[in-house]
């Protein structure tokens, strides 16, 4: 039986990310050498994975994931984006959203070509008619990983898959996308060489963190009690604001614009509080940016970002059920294909145009992952390119339902090949 009490569960992951930082620290013998092989991220991630998977947890039971998405990520976006230099990201260039439209048409595309692959070894998994065809299920993975939650949802909506089969497709989002991220996570520690495999031009990311890092130094200092206090009490409160907008915001639109109300409209997605609620506390991060709130960065507030970001990581990574990979082989080959073909042509135009491997990754999960996933990505490579991720996970959402409608009528016309 698992732990279902939420403080154990805590305490539990708290006790993961501490025994991660701590061999991580380590300045020799095996925990140094397992280190350059496996970076720290991917253990806080994989570790509660582990413990999910053979049953001390279960994500079923829990609200960390919930408590962790909905309070700690918007304040660790708060805290991540007040010293952020936005010319410095408009420098970053064109190449972001080269690579963020790659992975989204990599998973418009991979849908339709895996449904081809399979259907040659598998012709009777496509046969279903009516609620029960497979293109009308798969169409809410590519709502999913195109934008999130709330697509996906929306597909449901518009291609009325059968809801008795829908936890399978839930089923191969979860574990697909939880695979991708822990490879994505992986070359996180091996950037240098990916970078110099792909000749890619990575000034513009080092001027960035460079600033920050200069910035930091320039501002820091031992912080007090009342630092603390007032870093704090600026992340909360903007989670409060962030709250009572998001919640104005989406009763006002789905009250007042029958487009956004219905769940089958390709404008359903910004009725979601969730969305408005990541949007509002990055735009206020920006917004205070300009302010001498900013200098709060020397007393640390990035790295309580952080914090609050590893926590994510672990309540993320306690969703994935390395057991459950076997259940639904072949749906989940299905998943394993798409996502296969999405990774290869992330590669194949970052390699053409020498794109950083920062915005491969989080071009990918900007998509795939959404607002939970991209600014933990980007923030593993510095924490001040956090906002970059948040920013194109808003846009995933923008265009979500859009992409997976496109996706799910060439699937549909694959299926009946």
């Amino acid at each position: 039986m698992p732990f279902t009490n939420d403080a154990v569960v805590f305490g539990i992951l708290m006790l993961s990310l501490g025994f991660v930082f701590y061999t991580e620290s380590r300045d020799s013998g095996f925990w140094k050498k397992f280190y350059k092989i496996i970076p720290g991220l991917l253990m806080c991630y994989f570790i509660p994975a582990i413990f999910n998977s053979i049953g001390i947890i279960s994500a079923d039971e829990s609200e960390t994931y919930y408590i962790a998405s909905r309070y700690l990520l918007p304040a660790a976006l708060l805290l991540m984006t007040l010293s952020i230099d936005l010319k410095a990201i408009y420098n970053l260039g064109y190449k972001a959203l080269i690579m963020f439209f790659t992975g989204t048409i990599g998973i418009i595309i991979g849908g339709p070509i895996a449904i081809l692959i399979l259907s040659a070894f598998y012709p009777e998994l496509f046969g279903g008619a009516g609620p029960d065809a497979i293109w009308r299920g798969l169409s809410t993975l590519a709502g999913s990983w195109i934008g999130g939650g709330a697509n996906q949802a929306a597909m449901l909506e518009i291609f009325q898959y059968n809801p008795q089969k829908y936890g399978a497709m839930v089923l191969v989002d979860i574990v697909v996308a939880n695979i991708w991220m822990a490879m994505i996570l992986f070359g996180i520690g091996r950037r240098d060489s990916i970078n110099k495999w792909l000749k890619a031009d990575t000034t513009a990311i080092e001027e960035l963190k460079e600033k920050v890092s200069s910035f930091t130094k320039s501002t820091a200092k031992i912080p007090n009690l009342t630092d603390l206090m007032i870093v704090l009490s600026i992340a909360f409160g903007t989670v409060g604001i962030s709250h009572f907008g998001a919640e104005q915001i989406s009763n006002f639109l789905i009250s007042n614009f029958d487009a956004i109300a219905d769940k089958s409209s390709g404008l359903s997605s910004f009725g979601s509080k969730f969305f408005w609620m990541i949007s509002i506390a990055t735009f206020i991060g920006i917004g205070l940016s300009f302010t001498k709130i900013r200098n709060y960065e020397g007393a640390g507030a990035s790295k309580i970002g952080s914090v609050f970001i590893y926590i994510l990581v672990a309540t993320i990574g306690m969703k994935m059920d390395l057991g459950s990979i076997l259940d639904e082989p072949k749906l989940m080959l299905i998943g394993l294909i798409w996502m296969t073909i999405h990774a290869i042509l992330l590669i194949i135009v970052a390699k053409i145009i020498r794109a950083p491997y920062f915005f491969l990754a989080v071009g990918s999960q900007a998509n795939v992952g959404g607002a939970a996933s991209a600014p933990i990505v980007a923030s593993a490579f510095h924490p001040s390119l956090a906002t970059v991720g948040v920013l194109l996970a808003v846009f995933g959402y923008v265009v979500g339902t859009y992409g997976a409608m496109i996706c799910t009528y060439i699937m549909e016309y694959a299926s009946n090949l």
